[in-house]
């Protein structure tokens, strides 16, 4: 009991306002104390003495009284409004508020962070309506799954993809909502999937991201069935144009020369060179016959292109023995930082050879040099070749297969190089270099990404 009353004196001269009014009451003590003596020392009677004594006792209790006030009511006012914003209000402002003095200064400061809040507030409600218009317009369907792989976000084209509302899929597991299958594994990818809300090709892509501290993951499915369908036919019309236009090249030779030989061994008797005749006729059908061969075994080998096999890979050792191999011009090599990437040596040996090939090609036109160089940017790798040519006449069918402008040209070097590139997740571009508006030569750059691709944890804001 004794522990309890001490416990509750304690808190109370805790109390900002008691120890303000205790402090005020002990200040102006002294002053009472002197008027009672006096009043009781002095020659007055005992009705003014107790006027008096009222008087002063009344005065020192209201003074009391309206310190307190004075002291609690603008901390209310400033608990208030703190509270209001706190529920996500922020209309209230407090009066008297400027400069001039101490609690003036701290309302105005309360004010000025309510109109900040508000503003903040305005914004991220607008652009939660953005992103909600956008999630719903959008034609990909859209997933969050915490880390307890509970669904917490779908938007319409989702409902429409698994035939149940948001209500019913909310707080299901991703197996539940039928999504396990697509959850797991690489990305991104395109893997072919059947749904409630139909069937196709779809590009599956994740990306982990944090809310309130916890672990989730977007997932996005995107039906790419018809576009796939569309580059395929347009692959399939390529190939049967490229096939037709070769295959023709060659057919129309050996028919005229078999229609030619056929008439010669109808002819009686026979002409004296006809057995010479036949033999030169012969050599030609061979000869286009080996050319068509020659040409299908660069299409499969385009077709069959193995999957890279990896292993680390120093970049200055392998730039500077593919650029060894170059014998009719001293390519030079500007050395990068020490990098070792992740790679198929053998297949960008292939890659990097055809490169500088090209560029040798293009600078023995104009007696120029060739400079291989290497650079690190964003992790990635990026090996650029420039040469000192005249530049590329046009870029549109430059990795068009078997399209070359070269008398000796196969037209699979650069398709070839580009497969290799984006095998190993990177990307090759060509381009001609400008100095004062004018073409001064060519550069091929070569990004490479500098280790496997992994999912970072980004933070929601």
């Amino acid at each position: 009991m004794r522990a309890t009353l001490r416990s509750r004196r304690l808190r109370w001269w805790r109390r900002h306002d008691h120890v303000v009014t205790a402090l005020a009451a002990a200040a102006a003590t002294p002053a009472l104390v002197v008027a009672m003596a006096l009043l009781v020392t002095g020659d007055h009677s005992t009705r003014l003495r107790w006027t008096l004594t009222i008087m002063v006792v009344l005065a020192f209790l209201l003074g009391m009284l309206a310190l307190h006030d004075r002291v609690v009511r603008p901390l209310q006012t400033l608990a208030n409004m703190l509270a209001a914003m706190r529920e996500g209000d922020f209309s209230q402002r407090g009066r008297d508020a400027g400069a001039d003095h101490p609690l003036g200064l701290a309302l105005l400061e309360v004010n000025l962070l309510a109109d900040t809040l508000r503003t903040q507030r305005l914004g991220a409600l607008e652009a939660t309506a953005l992103l909600s218009t956008a999630m719903a317009e959008i034609d990909v369907s859209v997933f969050a799954v915490d880390d307890e792989d509970r669904l917490r976000l779908v938007n319409a084209a989702g409902e429409r993809l698994l035939g149940r509302t948001a209500e019913r899929l909310l707080g299901l597991t991703a197996t539940e909502a039928g999504l396990g299958g697509v959850l797991a594994g690489e990305a991104p990818r395109v893997e072919a999937a059947s749904f409630p809300g139909g069937w196709g090709r779809w590009e599956i892509r994740r990306r982990v991201f944090r809310q309130q501290g916890r672990r989730h993951t977007l997932l996005v499915l995107s039906d790419v069935t018809r576009a796939l369908r569309e580059e395929e036919l347009l692959a399939w019309q390529r190939l049967v144009r490229v096939l037709s236009h070769e295959i023709n090249n060659s057919l129309a030779p050996i028919k005229s020369i078999a229609a030619t030989l056929q008439s010669l061994l109808a002819r009686e008797p026979r002409p004296a060179d006809a057995e010479e005749d036949l033999a030169r006729g012969l050599a030609v059908i061979g000869g286009r016959a080996e050319s068509l061969a020659r040409f299908m075994a660069s299409y499969a080998r385009l077709a069959r292109l193995p999957a890279p096999e990896k292993d680390p890979m120093e970049v200055a050792v392998w730039v500077r023995r593919t650029a060894s191999l170059e014998t009719r011009l001293d390519v030079e090599v500007t050395p990068g930082p020490p990098t070792t990437i992740d790679a198929d040596s053998a297949q960008l040996d292939q890659l990097l050879i055809n490169l500088i090939r090209n560029a040798v090609d293009a600078s023995l036109e104009t007696d120029g040099t060739v400079t291989v160089s290497w650079t690190v940017d964003d992790a990635s790798l990026v090996v650029t070749v420039e040469d000192d040519g005249p530049g590329l006449s046009g870029t549109t069918n430059l990795f068009v297969p078997f399209f070359t402008t070269k008398p000796q040209g196969s037209g699979i070097g650069l398709v070839l190089s580009r497969q290799i590139a984006e095998a190993h997740g990177g990307s090759l571009t060509i381009e001609n270099r400008m100095e004062d508006g004018s073409v001064v030569g060519a550069v091929a750059s070569v990004r490479l990404p500098m280790g496997p691709s992994t999912e970072e944890a980004t933070p929601l804001t």
